[in-house]
């Protein structure tokens, strides 16, 4: 087989640059996606857009094994604070997470395979709406994991919480389920000089903050980890009128077990529970958005010791996970595969949070990550792979 070509580093820049200059929000990825159908076509792969709304696949075939290559398109409704060239020309809309680098490295990666005899399939998906956890189940609902059919399935994160030079992968559950619930509480409204009047929904929702707070410290198991925040708390307009409901919503974290499969109940009976002790009513949605993102330990073998083979072992991290989640816990329960965290924070310096509006990376992490999904894609597919 020929070897792989070198980085175009100018190129991988000056891409993920126009994208982030032009950020689209989830199934609004229709520039994005014109962008990687032109690119895959000039370089002969067969490409199908329109998969999962706005997702774009392209496929080069071989006989053998399929491997599936995963980058995620949309930006977040954050308006950009930053001072660069390349800012965001879209008001209120920002490429806050790294999802710009991906589709640059996606492409990098592509163009790297497409002379390659790769003893395999190399399906590429390049897919929406992540932020909203929507975009890879409606990939997969339109076959994306079929025809040919994905034998196993890999991605990265650019990651600002490691710093560039550096490789988080590891085996087992590396990102968290994503549940959110809604809560509305319906009391009694009245004036605010005469409370007893009323049956006062914000209280009741302040008692059942603070009961949901309780999940985690007395209804979990103390050596899981898992995660109930209360987001949002919208009741009342008038200093001096008492309200008669009042609405809450956040989201709870876990990496699976029992609190992942009980979390649904129990916060529908504490906030049932709560208002019916003060004389309200709380009716609750609960909606399950990502389950835990969880890696195969055989393949994650593979991505770590590409990694190593890339940047050394000493700079290959162990242990990195977060309670943040990722839809591309979809395709690994699917199929066997590896989700790996690129280290994007500069070396010695101070990175910005993911979706900050001062979110930045620094640029030789994409380097880094289109080295990295090349290198595994040809470990995978060669005859002597795992």
């Amino acid at each position: 087989m020929k070897p792989l070509a070198p980085v175009d580093r100018a190129s991988l820049v000056a891409t993920r640059r126009d994208i982030h200059q032009h950020p689209e929000l989830g199934f609004e990825e229709t520039r994005t996606a014109n962008l990687i159908t032109d690119r895959l076509r000039g370089l002969n792969y067969h490409v199908t857009p329109g998969i999962g709304k706005t997702g774009v696949v392209g496929l080069k075939t071989n006989a053998g094994r399929c491997v599936l290559l995963r980058a995620d398109m949309d930006a977040l409704p954050v308006q950009e604070a930053n001072a660069v060239p390349y800012r965001s020309q879209q008001a209120g809309k920002m490429h806050a997470c790294g999802h710009d680098g991906h589709v640059a490295i996606g492409l990098e990666v592509a163009r790297r395979l497409a002379p390659l005899d790769l003893g395999g399939s190399v399906k590429f998906a390049f897919q929406p709406a992540e932020e909203v956890s929507d975009g890879a189940q409606a990939m997969i609902s339109d076959g994306v994991l079929e025809q040919p059919k994905v034998d196993a399935a890999f991605g990265i994160h650019l990651w600002n919480d490691l710093p560039v030079g550096t490789i988080g992968v590891m085996a087992g559950p590396v990102m968290a389920s994503v549940d959110q619930f809604e809560i509305e509480i319906l009391g009694r409204g009245g004036h605010a000089a005469a409370p007893h009047q009323t049956i006062d929904p914000v209280l009741v929702a302040a008692h059942v903050i603070t009961a949901l707070q309780s999940l985690v410290s007395r209804r979990r198991d103390p050596l899981s980890e898992a995660v109930v925040s209360v987001t949002e708390v919208h009741a009342g307009q008038a200093f001096n009128v008492i309200p008669d409901r009042a609405q809450l919503r956040g989201t709870v974290r876990t990496f699976g077990g029992s609190f992942f499969d009980d979390a649904p109940q129990l916060v529908k009976e504490t906030a049932q529970g709560v208002a019916a002790a003060f004389g309200a009513q709380a009716t609750v949605q609960y909606r399950r958005l990502s389950a835990p993102l969880i890696n195969n330990e055989k393949l994650s073998a593979l991505m770590r010791d590409v990694a190593a083979d890339l940047i050394g072992a000493e700079n290959v991290r162990q242990g990195v996970r977060t309670m943040g989640g990722e839809d591309m816990a979809f395709f690994l329960a699917s199929v066997p595969g590896c989700f790996a965290f690129v280290g994007s924070a500069p070396k010695g310096g101070r990175a910005s949070p993911h979706h900050s509006p001062t979110f930045d990376i620094d640029e030789e992490s994409l380097v880094i990550g289109a080295e990295l999904l090349s290198r595994v894609a040809v470990a995978y597919l060669r005859d002597d792979g795992r």
